[in-house]
């Protein structure tokens, strides 16, 4: 499941991306194989976390298995 997140909240994707020209045809984040094709990885801070995008827009996002 990807999750966007904020400072002191967790957003699904739906609120942020549906109004993003980047999204898909649905509204969603472009996410293809594992990877979010409309952002880039940024480094973990520690082996244990999740890793982390950052799309184009400047959101966190995050895929929580």
């Amino acid at each position: 499941m990807l999750v966007i997140l904020m400072e002191d909240q967790i957003l699904a994707p739906q609120q942020v991306c549906q109004s993003c020209l980047l999204a898909d045809s649905s509204g969603q984040p472009r996410w293809r194989q594992g990877q979010l094709r409309c952002g880039h990885t940024v480094s973990k801070m520690t082996e244990r976390q999740p890793v982390q995008y950052e799309c184009m827009m400047g959101f966190r996002i995050v895929n929580i298995e």
